[in-house]
Parts: structure tokens; sequence; C-alpha cells
């Protein structure tokens, strides 16, 4: 027999993640301990058969009662004994964090040789009471709101904004990526404004994090609890020299230590190279420059930067070469060679402790600048820039460099 022990949330049947409802389908009976009127009938309007005559009272079990236990496992015992081969027991909340009686309950049924599973659900924390009855107000806004009045702001975002409802993982992508940019934009940003603005975008950046983990949480997958669980114990685990009792002499040695430990955890056991893991939506410039450094740390790199910069001499000729043999204007061999460049350069800013992505994001902001002054002089000069010849353009872009200088 197995027993499947399912979170069923605050006790909303609007807050039952698709994956305890799959779970309880899926199985067809259950019982469920302490569930709100409402639910159980929304249970059972999903084709699933409560069976509302356990031997014990719904709440010593929860509470982990060994004489409920007991008497709810011989009310299992006999639904076995006429056939029954799987059963669900469904309890309020996420069973990992809302069911004191589950360890008890599941040694119990383990010393019967009866399977067991769980699939997680919306904490009850989640949310203060089910949807159904008022909720514990939040904070005025002139308070300061907690971790845990954000989680619970999420929770409602979810359940009554039609914008917040129609999202998934796969639609927020967007949104991630660009509150990183902007996170970068205010960490870059010069002016009084900077650590307002960085404040400001580190929040709509954790928002993003929320939202996710509460995606995940609806369907039984993960919770923000966990996310923090796996995070804090990764940099332990990836800090032996500060948690524990190894030295580390270097930044080197830390390096090397980091990338060790990560090659002995799961993830890195699945990866058939050390570039392996390196996100492909990375810029290209900054995936160049990362794959670069993995493949440093076990001594394949340039001695020195002479040696970069002779590589780009020779990667510069080799482009001069394809061109000159070129058939057509998008001719492939010219793209790989541009691309050597590129690639060979991304090196160079590596030798020279500088940061590709960086550096580009630098020239394109300075090109910027001076392009806007060269439009706002045309402009005073009541002409368009269409209108000048390339040697208007040129002064222009002269006189633009002299007036943007830092």
């Amino acid at each position: 027999m197995l027993v499947t022990i399912v979170g069923l949330g605050p006790g909303d049947p609007r807050l039952l993640t698709l994956g305890s409802l799959d779970a309880l389908r899926g199985i067809g009976r259950a019982v469920a301990l302490l569930a709100p009127r409402e639910l159980v009938e929304h249970l059972r309007n999903e084709g699933i058969d409560i069976d509302e005559t356990p031997a014990a009272d719904d709440a010593l079990i929860v509470r982990g009662s060994s004489d409920a236990i007991a008497d709810f496992c011989t009310h299992i015992d006999a639904l076995r004994e006429n056939g029954c081969e799987a059963l669900a027991v469904g309890v309020l909340g996420n069973p990992l964090s809302d069911f004191p009686g589950l360890p008890p309950l599941l040694r119990a049924l383990e010393a019967r040789r009866i399977r067991t599973e769980i699939v997680p659900g919306m904490p009850r924390a989640t949310l203060s009471a089910s949807m159904a009855m008022p909720l514990v107000a939040l904070p005025p806004q002139s308070a300061r709101y907690s971790w845990e009045d954000l989680i619970e702001i999420m929770a409602r975002l979810r359940l009554a904004c039609p914008w917040d409802r129609e999202q998934t993982h796969r639609t927020l992508v967007p949104y991630l990526i660009e509150e990183t940019y902007e996170v970068v934009d205010a960490i870059e940003e010069q002016g009084e404004r900077r650590n307002e603005h960085l404040c400001e975008e580190l929040g709509d950046l954790l928002l993003q994090i929320v939202f996710h983990a509460q995606l995940a949480t609806e369907t039984g997958a993960f919770t923000i609890a966990d996310v923090v669980d796996a995070l804090a114990n990764k940099m332990v685990r990836r800090h032996p020299h500060v948690f524990a009792d190894a030295v580390i002499e270097d930044v080197d040695a830390q390096w090397r230590s980091w990338e060790k430990l990560k090659a002995q955890e799961a993830t890195g056991r699945s990866r058939s190279s050390r570039l392996d893991g390196i996100p492909l939506q990375l810029g290209a410039l900054q995936r160049g420059q990362r794959m670069q450094e993995k493949a440093a740390r076990v001594g394949f790199d340039w001695r020195n930067p002479e040696g970069v910069l002779e590589k780009v001499t020779e990667e510069a000729e080799e482009l001069v070469a394809a061109r000159a043999s070129a058939h057509t204007p998008d001719d492939a061999h010219v793209r790989e060679e541009l691309g050597d460049m590129l690639f060979t350069l991304v090196n160079l800013a590596r030798a020279l402790h500088v940061d590709a992505e960086g550096a580009m994001r630098d020239a394109n902001e300075k090109f910027h600048r001076r392009f806007a002054y060269m439009e706002r002089r045309a402009s005073e000069k009541n002409v368009a820039l269409t209108d000048l010849n390339l040697e208007q353009l040129e002064e222009l872009w002269n006189e633009a460099k002299t007036a943007t200088a830092p």
C-alpha cells in the first residue's frame, strides 16, 4: 500500500497547488485532516472520494499524539485489508513545515511496511489565514514591512491581481533580465541619489526572485524557504575556511577550492566539461570572459598581456586576409575571423584585469554622449545630421570629444 501525504495549502480551494491537486486526483481517495468544508466540497467536485471516518481526532493526529497516530494507522490497516492500495492524507499547509505529526506518522507507517510519499503544498505561513476569512492586516505604509509581509503580499498578488495570475516562469524571464541590468545601471550611476536608486532596484530584483518562488510554491515544487536554505547550505559548504577548519592562503587558492567543491556536488558531477554551467544567455563578451577564466584555472592561459597583444595583431592580419578572399559581403570566413579577433580582445581585457562587458558598456555610453552632443549642436544650427557631409560630421564629432571629455 502507498500512503501519500499531500499539502492542502492554507485552506482556501484557490490556494491548492496544481501538484497537490494532481496527486489527489491520481489517487482518488483521501483523508483530509482539519480541512474546512469548502475545501472538502471542492475536492469532491474534483472527483476525489473524501474519507471522513478516521478513528481518531484530526487535531490530535496533526499534533502528533502517539495514541491518535496509532488509531489512525489502525484505520489505514483496515482500508488495506479491504483492498485499498493507495490513500492520500491531506493536511493543511505544507506537510514538511505545518504537520508536527509527520515524523511519528511516517515511523508508524514504516513499521507496518506501508510505503509513503510527500507532496508539498503552499505553507500556511504564506497567508495568515484562509483567503475565505479576513487576513491579518498588513502594517500601514508608514511602517516597515518584514520579509514575511513580502511573501504574503506576493501570495495576495497571485490570488487577486489579473496580471500576476497570468504569469509563468517563462513570461517573467524578460523582467528578470531587465531588473538585473537596472541594478547594474544603479551601481554605475553617479550622483547623490545613487544609493537610493540602488536600494530600489535591488528591491525590484528581489521581487522577481520572490515571484518565481511563489509560482513554484503553488505547484508544490519548492518554496522561498527552500531557496534560502539551499543558498545558505551552498555558501557554508563552499567556504570551509570560514565555517570549518580549512586553511586558504590567498584568492587563487580560494578559487581552486571553490571549483573543487563545486565539482563534488550533484550538479558538478553531472557536467562533462569545466565550461558547462556558464549561462548561454550571458552577453557574448561576458560569456567569453567566464570561459577563459575557467580555462585559466587549470593553467591554460597566456603568460603575460604582451603575448595576447601579439595574438590580437595576428588575428587582425587573418581578418584582413579573409576579407581579401571573400566572395560575398556576409562571407562565413570573415565572420569567423572577426569572432576570433573579438575573443582575443576579451582575453586581452582579462589579462589587463578589465571586465570586457563593463569596458564595452563604457564605450557605448561614451559614444551615446558624443553622438547626442552632435545632435544637439546640429539642432542649434537648425540643420539635420543627415544634411551634413562626412567632413562636417567629423568636425562635430571632434567638437563632441572635447566637450564631453570626463
